[in-house]
């Protein structure tokens, strides 16, 4: 799978999945930002940011990432990736899941609105056919984009406490499932040992099902793909979020992300 791309499933790697159950009990109003520094073999390589809001009616999630210094190098990529949806009980329904941003120079979009819970493309630049193949139409019922799995994870895991499951995700490109189980609570430390919290582990195996690369090895995209998540609550009165995470690229090895700053409402320098 290609290297930035593969960085995209970070996204995926933020969700240490329960199973979709549709008596979640109520939960507080949301808003909170996050920010994320990524380092393999001891340098830094990529940031992300992200921003969620969401009350008992709807949802938003937005997450902005790029690389930075040795991956920067090789692959240098920006993204911006929104979604707005809304509540089905307690099940996410997306409306609107929109990315776009470069891939070494080359612009990239994805937009896909839904109907009936169905994902249709509206925009997808460059086009399935110039580097993969298209994931079959009848294959992309029954999933959710990744963002809203992110807003259904802070809302289970806040209720919960747990992220054992499964579930499909399509992002545009790729259909993928995700596994997940409970591995309890352990310590974790980060921002140079300047904070330690009690958190949530979650293991995970992504697995990409179609929407394969075509000059890439084929047997890398199809074997399942590793990775942790320990979450805590980090902000008071908010929600449990990831602060730390691990995920298999096929460039530098392990990613480590580490949560480097949280508060309340958007992210500062986005209009409030």
């Amino acid at each position: 799978m290609d290297t930035t791309l593969r960085l995209a499933t970070l996204l995926l790697m933020l969700l240490p999945w329960p199973g979709l159950a549709a008596d979640t009990p109520a939960f507080a109003p949301v808003a909170m930002h996050m920010s994320y520094t990524g380092s393999a073999l001891g340098l830094d390589v990529m940031q992300l940011q992200a921003a969620i809001t969401m009350d008992q009616a709807s949802y938003r999630v937005d997450v902005t990432f790029h690389t930075v210094g040795l991956l920067a190098i090789f692959v240098h990529s920006e993204q911006h990736i929104v979604v707005w949806g809304a509540w089905r009980g307690a099940l996410p329904e997306p409306l609107r899941f929109w990315s776009w941003g470069h891939l070494r120079g080359a612009a990239r979009e994805t937009l896909i609105d839904y109907e009936g819970g169905q994902p249709m493309i509206r925009r997808l630049t460059p086009p399935d056919e110039a580097d993969r193949e298209p994931v079959p139409e009848a294959e992309r019922g029954d999933t959710i984009d990744t963002l809203s799995a992110i807003a259904y994870l802070v809302r289970h895991v806040a209720d919960t406490g747990t992220c054992d499951g499964h579930t499909r995700v399509f992002d545009g490109r790729r259909l993928s499932e995700i596994d997940a189980r409970t591995v309890g609570r352990v310590a974790a430390s980060g921002e140079a040992g300047r904070w330690q919290v009690e958190t949530l582990r979650c293991d995970f195996a992504g697995q990409q099902l179609a929407g394969f690369l075509h000059d890439a090895g084929l047997a890398w995209q199809r074997r399942p793909h590793n990775g942790a998540a320990w979450i805590a609550k980090v902000v008071p009165g908010g929600p449990p979020v990831p602060v730390r995470l691990t995920f298999e690229t096929r460039w530098v090895g392990d990613i480590a992300m580490v949560l480097t700053d949280a508060g309340p409402g958007p992210m500062p320098d986005e209009p409030r």
